[in-house]
């Protein structure tokens, strides 16, 4: 199983975020803000207070809006932090 191990908020709705595989790299989650638990996502103030849940493993925000571990990694483009 997949987890996710740190997170960093760039800019914009894009984060640089570390798996358990050993894996990093830059995710825009601009284009996956659908529905309705992620509408206050859509505010960059509070996107970037994200973080990754202790137990869980996985991206969280204070909402309760969260990603599968998995859907991050399909997006995840490995460079370096600083290309956000």
């Amino acid at each position: 199983m997949l987890h996710i191990k740190s997170v960093e908020h760039i800019a914009g709705h894009k984060l640089w975020v570390s798996f358990d595989d050993g894996e990093s790299g830059l995710v825009d989650l601009a284009q996956s803000l659908q529905g309705p638990v992620f509408e206050a996502l859509k505010d960059v103030d509070f996107f970037s207070r994200v973080a990754v849940d202790p137990e869980l493993e996985t991206l969280v925000w204070p909402n309760g809006a969260d990603f599968a571990p998995e859907y991050i990694k399909t997006l995840c483009e490995p460079t370096t932090p600083a290309a956000g």
